[in-house]
């Protein structure tokens, strides 16, 4: 049966609104928590739950001032005290509820959380060997390997992206986090060495479309003159041979 001639009208003005709405980017402004003693000590975090130490604390007045004149129209958070505490600083200038996510959590390092890398080599010279290839496959016992936290991450932060198409939204996480969304919208492997920096309290800024992610700008921290590490390091542990990275 041929279709009727109503069915073949064009769209009203409302309707053609939703459906450009519906496809309209989702501007993210992607943020990694203050720092923690054990960022400072180059301790493996994971979902262990540190707090902010007093430069995080910084940190993060910092960020909420520098963002309060940024439209934002929802907040989403880890769990992680790090992180929503981060997030609330953020949060305060907006008057907006911080949403935490669990799913936003650090990658899970099972058995080596709360360790140094050098702990790491000592005690578990296989898995630091896999580690340092960043063997996709490869899951700490008791923790994720890179593949599952891509998945997670982009599954996520897709989600709520999705959810405020044509809106801004940020997302306050961990390096990790971070590090899966640089890749997937910059289509660089999960095996490639990190080149790029993922600084405390940085604001980050990617696009969402239907069609992924894409970057629009890294690792801005001018809001955070005087209070970032000497080291910058790389978060997510990835050891160098001159430096452990931070996570």
């Amino acid at each position: 049966m041929s279709a009727s001639p109503a069915s073949l009208a064009p769209a009203d003005d409302a309707g053609r609104a939703a459906i450009g709405a519906a496809t309209d980017p989702t501007l993210i402004l992607a943020i990694r928590h203050g720092e923690t003693a054990w960022n400072r000590e180059g301790r493996l975090q994971g979902h262990l739950n540190l707090p902010l130490n007093a430069l995080g604390e910084r940190q993060a007045e910092r960020l909420g001032a520098a963002l309060a004149d940024q439209p934002i129209d929802a907040i989403y958070s880890s769990d992680l005290d790090r992180a929503a505490v981060t997030a609330r600083h953020l949060a305060a200038p907006h008057g907006l509820e911080v949403r935490l996510d669990q799913r936003l959590r650090e990658r899970a390092f099972g058995i080596h959380e709360g360790k140094l890398w050098t702990e790491i080599e000592a005690e578990s010279p296989e898995d630091a060997l896999r580690w340092r290839r960043r063997d996709p496959s490869f899951g700490p016992p008791g923790g994720e390997s890179l593949d599952q936290l891509s998945a997670r991450v982009v599954a996520v932060v897709s989600e709520l992206a999705a959810a405020h198409a044509g809106q801004t939204i940020a997302v306050v996480a961990h390096g990790g986090v971070l590090d899966a969304l640089y890749r997937a919208a910059t289509r660089i492997d999960l095996q490639a060495p990190r080149s790029w920096v993922l600084g405390n309290a940085s604001v980050n800024r990617l696009l969402y479309s239907p069609q992924g992610f894409t970057l629009v700008g890294w690792n801005d921290d001018q809001h955070l003159h005087g209070l970032t590490l000497d080291d910058p390091g790389v978060p997510g542990f990835m050891p160098s041979a001159s430096q452990t990275a931070k996570a």
